[in-house]
């Protein structure tokens, strides 16, 4: 299979393992390599190749995985779905003898997994919390690692999505230094933790106490706290930050579009709004833009910079996002 690796000359391989080691971003599924006085080392999906890329030369290889590990599909004799979030493995399964042979057969693979929990309900609530089935384990709580950065979270207590990784970087690495940046339904701060690490000074709000909570415990963890701002409550009541906000992040795609006059309040003389929504696959943005030009009216000039699928979030929907422009 193909992963990014490290390469290094022969005689600097061991010093660049324990490097990698200590930065966390070694593989633990794959084997290291020697080809012709070069020496691969496979990093962990969960490494941030940016900073790595500034230290060591990265390149993508077919490697081979590790013969001695065990995986779940070793012991069931089929490949089970699952999502890693931190030490904790996340299953979605009907059947609860599937659910439980398949949260055996993790707990017993070579997996650095300590808890299984399976869906137990769809996310429900202004909270966005979700029930969960723990079958493997005793604790809800993990520490997730993504493209740098550490965030502790209780999957019981509030809402977190690893698949949304890549997405978060893609607008975390257009934050500059300096600039501030409000994220109007932040969580554990997935977005606002790596933003105030770019230098920006971030805002966070969440009627989630307890997400609230973990933003100041994971602000303080990745030495961010002096740039965060973690405020509990709806952000259509939260008062100081009219005409603030360089950047706005607005996560709450089932929704968003009952807070844009908010947005609007927020968004500085010259603002970039990345807007999730969720829509279907015939016109994916057009309700989005229409509700966005419709807020923002008459006082800004709106200007649409990128219009970006996410992912498929259901037969025929798609969760999407718009990237726009306030200029007064």
């Amino acid at each position: 299979m193909t992963v990014p690796c490290v390469r290094v000359p022969r005689e600097r391989g061991e010093a660049a393992r324990k490097r990698i080691a200590e930065l966390d971003a070694l593989s633990g599924t794959y084997e290291i390599e020697v080809v012709d006085g070069d020496i691969y080392i496979p990093l962990d999906e969960s490494a941030d190749l940016d900073a790595l890329v500034s230290e060591f030369d990265v390149v993508d290889r077919d490697v081979d995985r590790r013969e001695t590990q065990t995986l779940p599909a070793d012991i069931l004799g089929f490949e089970p779905s699952y999502e890693r979030l931190g030490d904790i493995a996340i299953i979605d399964e009907d059947d609860d003898e599937r659910a439980r042979g398949i949260a055996e057969a993790i707990a017993d693979s070579d997996l650095p997994l300590d808890t299984v929990v399976n869906r137990a309900s769809p996310i429900e609530g202004e909270l966005r919390i979700r029930n969960w089935d723990l079958l493997v384990g005793d604790s809800t709580e993990t520490v997730h690692r993504e493209y740098g950065c550490e965030f502790e979270v209780d999957i019981a207590e509030m809402y977190f999505s690893p698949r949304l990784a890549t997405e978060r970087r893609r607008v975390v690495k257009q934050v500059e230094d300096g600039e501030q940046f409000f994220d109007m339904f932040a969580g554990v701060g997935p977005f606002v933790i790596p933003a105030a690490k770019q230098g920006a000074e971030c805002v966070g709000t969440d009627l989630n106490e307890a997400a609230i909570e973990y933003l100041r415990r994971n602000a303080e963890r990745n030495n961010v706290a002096e740039r965060v701002t973690a405020i509990h409550g709806d952000v259509r009541e939260i008062s100081g930050y009219d005409d603030w906000a360089d950047r706005l992040v607005m996560n709450l795609p089932h929704s968003a579009d009952e807070f844009l006059e908010t947005a609007v309040e927020l968004a500085g003389d010259d603002c970039v709004l990345h807007y999730y929504d969720i829509q279907h696959e015939s016109d994916p943005f057009g309700p989005g833009e229409r509700a966005i030009r419709e807020a923002a009216a008459p006082d800004y000039e709106v200007t649409v910079q990128t219009k970006h699928e996410v992912r498929s979030y259901a037969p025929h929907e798609l969760n999407v996002c718009l990237d726009v422009r306030f200029r007064r």
